[in-house]
């Protein structure tokens, strides 16, 4: 895996710096063999996970060539609007994923932010955000379990917390202080998001508090994709 991985690090820097462009012809998978002395299967499947990703695409007899990446998902990082509610007025086929509900160990800065006790419980719910069959996004949201006493069990259907709030009477958002940074996705992050080690992660850790009642509903982090957004800030 580390060697497939290395061919893939190494052509999507190639693509990324220029040196590949949209619709050139990329290296055979003799060649790359050959370049990173691996058996020819190890090339296949690193030109086969690249195509999943997107990065290039393959004609048959001909070899694989460079995808035009150009056209992105352009991502207004407000927060009035749900996530899910963006990508489907956008007319994406767009799909989300309950993947975890469960409570959280004590963290000073979660805590902090839902303003909550010590001795409260705190649980997590992650989505996987899917567009056109890829992953691009994993969100969690941190809240209450005082204030949302059914969590535990009504977290595991979510797939939109905004869709959750309104069922529970919350209908006006707006996001608290959002601080955003740049990551690299660990081998956990990879598997989700099917992506290389070399793809930076745009990373929001931001709130969301109901308008009507200044009631703080949740603190969240959400891990996008560099390579499959455009930003509007």
């Amino acid at each position: 895996m580390s060697e497939e991985m290395d061919i893939m690090d190494y052509l999507i820097t190639a693509i990324q710096s220029g040196k590949f462009e949209s619709d050139d012809k990329l290296p055979s998978e003799n060649e790359l063999a050959d370049r990173f002395k691996v058996p020819r299967i190890t090339a296949r499947k690193a030109y086969e996970r690249l195509q999943e990703l997107g990065y290039i695409y393959s004609k048959q007899g001909k070899g694989s060539f460079v995808q035009d990446r150009n056209l992105r998902i352009p991502l207004d990082l407000s927060g009035s609007i749900s996530f899910s509610q963006k990508m489907n007025d956008l007319g994406y086929n767009y799909q989300s994923k309950n993947i975890f509900c469960e409570p959280i160990e004590f963290n000073n800065k979660i805590y902090e932010s839902l303003q909550a006790d010590d001795d409260d419980r705190v649980y997590r719910v992650g989505r996987l955000r899917i567009v056109n069959g890829q992953s691009i996004a994993l969100h969690t949201s941190y809240v209450l379990e005082s204030m949302f006493p059914h969590i535990c069990k009504e977290g595991q259907q979510i797939t939109s917390m905004f869709q959750y709030y309104e069922s529970k009477g919350y209908h006006h958002f707006q996001s608290k202080q959002t601080i955003l940074r740049v990551t690299y996705p660990s081998k956990y992050e990879r598997n989700l998001l099917a992506c290389s080690s070399l793809i930076p992660l745009l990373v929001l850790e931001s709130g969301c508090i109901d308008t009507e009642s200044g009631t703080t509903l949740e603190c969240s982090k959400i891990m996008y994709r560099g390579d499959c957004f455009s930003y509007e800030i």
